[in-house]
């Protein structure tokens, strides 16, 4: 496929898309509150639907004549929606402050900020989701916040891979049958559910015929009569979808993109992803080829519009939360390639397809994942090195052989499991089923270590933010350490548990997604919603950071202060409560004399290992408000800056308030000094139930490797010991040091410069200083 070219038409839709401003919307929030005010005799389940109906039918709505694939929440491109029901304290405490934060900034037209303060903000104060989480359980997630920080609190629950095959094989109309079927025989208290389900398909069958309206009106201006049939064919695709389900592969590339639209105008939430698109898609571009009604020049630039659609919606975050998803990681991961139900090797035309769209736009999103194994195949390996080589940080790999059995031990089926996901960035999930809460807490064991060696006091404010067990000088043998330290995580880890119960408590009674469990399966069989339980699988992911600092600082202490005795106790505690001033010996011993995680010597090694073990299996003891299981991850989008803002002095070296590691099963950057294949085996030694919730390993390339078949080979060889290893999971940036130092220069001349932050892509231009800074400090390899 290396013929192919990027087209005329795509060139100018991503340029007109990369031209425009972005700006904050209270235009959905307005539908809302006018849908509640006006149904307030009605349940929260069917005031949701007719606020999500309300807003297809009445949002204004946009084309571009020369899209293939239309729709958005927003008529603008990339603007952030204000949704009062999630949250509008922090709007309300924020709205001016959006054009000039210091990451993900929005525009604003200041009559919004008039309206919502007098129409919506009032109508919602201590009803959103925000507000009632705080009311019930605000102080409590406020004490553990330096060490846990608590996720959806003021959002719906994202991280969800529907059933796109159902989407397709039914439509609408199909869904809207189905529940109204079951609800002829439903008790009483499911009644709601299966009514609100009409409801939203009602709106979303409402939603594609405007566009079909839009299209065809637009068309009758146009005079090129190239564009005006491309136009035509469009509006009928919209049509065709809203009354029965698709046909032909435009048909379902325009479907599936609906699907997605509406997910985001029912939830604000990030992550919604597709899952494996190539293969549920494939039965439509193979009928359309055989037919004569498709080529691969015409499926590319279907494929490029959808690609480009991926990039017009982001999410608007609190500021807080934006320093920890930093970027816009609205997280549309596709996934190729990988294994069928039988284990065989699964690759087709549109994996490649896929990968030539990434090769041509070089755009944050989709974020496009490749999985793995033993058997894959040769070409769809040295497709995807290709595609790394550009440098938009994508796509990524996973690892089926890591994958797969580690799914089964977790309880899910040997079918689905084959059959996994990814969504978001690194989470792995099972396609149509799941509502794996992938991102319901960030547990900083960093910062419990440093209570631990403080007793119970913070570094950095002094405040006593745990139980006083004693501290470093008291602690008699590094075994004692040991078990404070583990008493420390019990204790934290009970807190986050009760405060994410109450978390899941608030979405199940604020905010209940009647689109979203019409898409994933049993909701409609058990007239039960996805946030109360639902789904197959009801899973609760909590990522634990940082493994890699706190091996090098419990192999430090190990090391020089209990076995060699090089630093006394009370020498390393006070340097610690110091931040090394008037100790940088003592500072240079711990980054020089201890050794490091990720240079595969296998004692410091293991003890980043044991810890996460540790804290794996404390969680299983658990069960989530839904009646599913905790799991953990190992990943932390960009939150290795914030956390490690709350984090003082660690005992790797670290200065405090510096960033941690970046990537959940990374080194800390600098430290891996054996090469990139010492990396690999000393993450290798992660046990892969670690990592079920999704692990991250971050690498760094020079172009330079990439620019003959040599280096490619090696790289090739390379992503072969990745998989013989069994890591779930590795990604790259390919770039120099001083493109990103001109970038940050002179920035617009550099504003489509993509790189990979932690799991996902952002434009580099766009991230706050402190996150480039540190992109640009990470270890980077000319050779293997």
């Amino acid at each position: 496929m290396s013929e192919l070219v990027m087209s005329p038409r795509i060139k100018n839709l991503k340029e007109k898309m990369l031209s425009e401003k972005r700006y904050a919307s209270i235009e959905q929030a307005l539908i809302i509150t006018e849908t509640y005010k006006e149904n307030e005799d009605k349940s929260v389940i069917i005031k949701r639907a007719l606020a999500l109906k309300n807003s297809l039918s009445k949002l204004e709505i946009g084309v571009d004549d020369e899209e293939l694939i239309v729709g958005n929440r927003t008529k603008g491109v990339r603007y952030g929606v204000i949704f009062p029901e999630s949250g509008s304290s922090w709007i309300d405490k924020e709205f001016e402050t959006l054009p000039t934060r210091p990451q993900d900034k929005f525009n604003i037209n200041l009559d919004d900020i008039e309206t919502f303060r007098e129409v919506i903000k009032p109508y919602w104060d201590g009803h959103s989701l925000e507000d009632v989480i705080r009311q019930r359980y605000g102080k409590e997630i406020d004490e553990i916040a330096k060490v846990v920080k608590i996720n959806q609190k003021d959002h719906a629950q994202g991280h969800i891979c529907p059933n796109c095959r159902d989407w397709l094989t039914l439509g609408p109309e199909g869904i809207k049958q189905r529940a109204l079927e079951k609800m002829n025989n439903a008790a009483k208290e499911n009644k709601d559910f299966y009514e609100s389900v009409v409801i939203v398909m009602e709106g979303a069958q409402e939603f594609m015929i405007r566009y079909h309206d839009l299209m065809k009106e637009k068309s009758e201006s146009v005079c090129e009569e190239e564009l005006v049939s491309s136009m035509l064919q469009v509006a009928d695709i919209c049509k065709n979808i809203s009354r029965r389900p698709a046909q032909t592969f435009h048909e379902a590339m325009q479907a599936v993109w609906f699907l997605f639209v509406i997910l985001h105008m029912e939830s604000n939430a990030s992550s919604f992803s597709p899952g494996r698109m190539d293969e549920f898609l494939y039965p439509y571009y193979k009928r359309d080829i055989h037919l004569g009604k498709l080529d691969n020049k015409k499926a590319l630039e279907i494929i490029e519009c959808l690609w480009l659609k991926f990039n017009e919606i982001v999410y608007l975050r609190n500021s807080h939360s934006a320093k920890f998803f930093a970027g816009f990681p609205i997280g549309f991961n596709i996934a190729i390639g990988g294994q069928d139900e039988k284990g065989n090797d699964f690759t087709n035309e549109l994996s490649f397809l896929f990968l030539k769209a990434q090769e041509h736009l070089g755009l944050p999103q989709p974020n496009l994942s490749v999985r793995l194994h033993k058997n894959t195949s040769e070409e769809l390996l040295k497709e995807s090195i290709k595609v790394v080589a550009k440098g938009s940080g994508m796509p990524q790999f996973f690892n089926d052989e890591s994958v797969i059995p580690s799914m089964i031990d977790l309880g899910i089926k040997e079918k689905d499991a084959k059959d996994y996901a990814i969504v978001g960035c690194v989470e792995l999930t099972t396609q149509g089923n799941n509502l794996g809460w992938s991102d319901a807490a960030m547990f900083n064991l960093n910062k419990v270590l440093e209570l631990t060696l403080n007793s119970g006091k913070c570094l950095i404010s002094g405040d006593s933010l745990a139980q006083n067990l004693g501290n470093l000088t008291t602690y008699e043998k590094y075994e004692d350490l040991e078990e404070a330290f583990a008493k420390q995580i019990n204790y934290f880890i009970d807190k986050m548990i009760l405060a994410c119960e109450q978390v899941e408590k608030a979405h199940i009674d604020v905010l209940p997604s009647p689109f979203l469990s019409s898409v994933i399966d049993d909701c409609i069989e058990k007239g039960v919603d996805v946030t109360a339980g639902g789904a197959v699988y009801n899973l609760s992911g909590i990522q634990m950071i940082q493994v890699a600092n706190l091996a090098d600082s419990l192999a430090a202490i190990k090391l020089l202060v209990y076995d060699e005795k090089r630093i006394s106790k009370e020498e390393l505690l006070k340097a610690l409560q110091n931040n090394f001033e008037g100790y940088e010996v003592i500072r240079a011993m711990l980054l020089n004399r201890a050794p490091k995680y990720g240079n595969d010597i296998e004692w410091v090694d293991e003890i980043g290992a044991k810890w996460a073990i540790y804290f794996n299996g404390k969680l299983k003891s658990y069960t989530n408000y839904r009646g599913g299981k905790y799991h953990t991850g190992m990943y932390t989008v960009s939150a290795h800056v914030p956390m490690g803002e709350n984090v003082g002095a660690s005992a790797d070296g670290r200065h405090a308030k510096a960033p941690l590691a970046d990537g959940g099963m990374s080194p800390v950057y600098g430290r891996d000094i054996a090469g990139p294949t010492a990396v690999l085996k000393s993450v290798s030694k992660l046990d892969n139930v670690l990592t079920t919730n999704g692990g991250l390993l971050n690498m760094k390339f020079l172009p330079e490797f990439f620019k003959n078949e040599i280096g490619r080979d090696k790289f090739a060889r390379f992503l072969r010991t990745f998989v013989d290893l069994e890591i779930p999971h590795i990604q790259f940036n390919v770039l120099r040091k001083e493109d990103l130092l001109a970038a940050q220069k002179n920035p617009e001349n550099y504003r489509s410069l993509t790189v990979r932050v932690a799991g996902y892509t952002a434009y580099f231009t766009e991230l706050a200083g402190e996150l480039q800074n540190e992109i640009i400090a990470r270890t980077s390899y000319g050779d293997i």
